[in-house]
């Protein structure tokens, strides 16, 4: 544990759930096993749910906690989020250790106190996904679609107003550190979340088929994956549930295998035996495809966002690759990037994926993220609050 004299730590998410389970929950997790840190939440499901490592732990949720179906995706009350967040009493604590990709960043501080915000996106559905939210569901439509925008404007403003309570900013990738920058003028140090790898089999001899494992949501860009690969022929088996699914079924072809949600060990299997990981989404940083060279299988991915960090490209480093990287999401594009790794297949190295992905453990996050809590509390006792 972190011995963080004459001090104590409140860590602040949004949602604990036993569906949650993404990157900012394993952040989560890590940060408790470095930190002697009280929880806060949203909302908590996860202290009274007997498999999960917050079993019988005290959290502090909000009045969401109360509200039907909160449980399932407290987003459905997205207007009220702002609000329930700052109701959290965080007074008592020296430091608070934030764990944001929606409001966690907005719990209310005192001057007394150095609020370090680990973030994993700014709220997505406020900046980037905008018009995509609007168009993918019907309360973008007539007039309740004038009042959705003009939450989502209000959000925008609460997100902007907000980010000026946080003290310094981590990123988990460069290219969330650009979109902070870009929604909040604020600089973040980055920091890559901790990717298990050591749970992922290395298998060095490879079977003729493709794979890919994410939610089948419409940012995910799965279609895409579908309808390349209806031109292509080739085998690929598609493994998640989502609201997606039953409309990608009815266009795909008899190639095109949709597993819907799988058990873990069905995932790494089929990971670590594909000849290669799709990937067609702008992911902020993308543990799917880190986990997938864990296994030594190479990755065929949308080159913008985090996969663009995390794979390496025979044409910009040959020497290193893990990977292929396309520049455009289109289908196009996808078919081109799978034919050239397709051609450039005997150049990849199943040990040379296995040792990028062995950036990302838990032990390094570690060592950098207490690294900077405690430079950060250094430099503030040593020069005040302006660091």
């Amino acid at each position: 544990m972190l011995d963080l004299d004459r001090t104590n730590c409140a860590l602040v998410h949004e949602w604990l759930t036993p569906e949650a389970t993404g990157g900012s929950e394993l952040v989560v997790r890590q940060i408790l096993s470095q930190i002697d840190a009280d929880l806060f939440a949203l909302i908590d499901f996860e202290s009274r749910n007997p498999d999960s490592y917050l079993y019988g732990r005290t959290i502090s949720s909000t009045f969401l906690q109360r509200f039907p179906k909160a449980r399932s995706g407290v987003q459905k009350y997205l207007p009220l989020l702002p609000l329930a967040i700052e109701q959290l009493d965080l007074g008592r604590y020296d430091v608070v250790l934030s764990s944001s990709h929606a409001v966690a960043k907005g719990v209310i501080t005192y001057p007394h106190q150095f609020h370090i915000c680990y973030c994993h996106t700014p709220m997505r559905y406020a900046w980037d996904l905008t018009f995509e939210y609007l168009q993918a569901s019907r309360l973008g439509r007539g007039v309740t679609g004038g009042f959705t925008r003009a939450i989502l404007h209000y959000l925008r403003q609460w997100d902007v107003i907000s980010a000026n309570r946080v003290d310094r900013f981590i990123a988990n990738s460069q290219h969330t550190a650009r979109r902070i920058w870009r929604c909040y003028r604020r600089k973040a140090e980055v920091i890559y979340p901790p990717v298990n790898v050591d749970r992922f089999p290395l298998v060095t001899q490879k079977e003729d088929f493709y794979v890919t494992v994410c939610r089948l949501v419409s940012y995910k860009r799965v279609e895409l994956i579908v309808r390349a690969f209806n031109q292509l022929g080739k085998p690929i088996f598609i493994i998640g549930g989502g609201p997606q699914l039953k409309e990608l079924r009815a266009i795909a072809r008899s190639n095109v295998k949709l597993l819907g949600s799988q058990p873990d060990a069905v995932v790494n299997d089929y990971v670590s035996r594909a000849n290669a990981f799709v990937y067609a989404a702008c992911e902020d940083f993308g543990i799917a495809p880190v986990e997938a060279q864990a296994c030594g299988t190479p990755v065929i991915a949308y080159r913008r966002g985090g996969t663009g960090e995390t794979v390496i490209d025979p044409r910009d480093r040959p020497e290193a690759a893990t990977g292929v990287l396309f520049d455009r999401q289109t289908v196009p594009d996808l078919i081109a990037a799978v034919e050239y790794f397709d051609r450039q297949r005997d150049r990849f190295d199943p040990q040379t994926a296995r040792t990028q992905s062995e950036r990302f453990t838990p032990k390094i996050f570690d060592k950098q993220y207490l690294t900077f809590v405690r430079h950060c509390l250094e430099s503030r006792e040593r020069y005040g609050d302006f660091i």
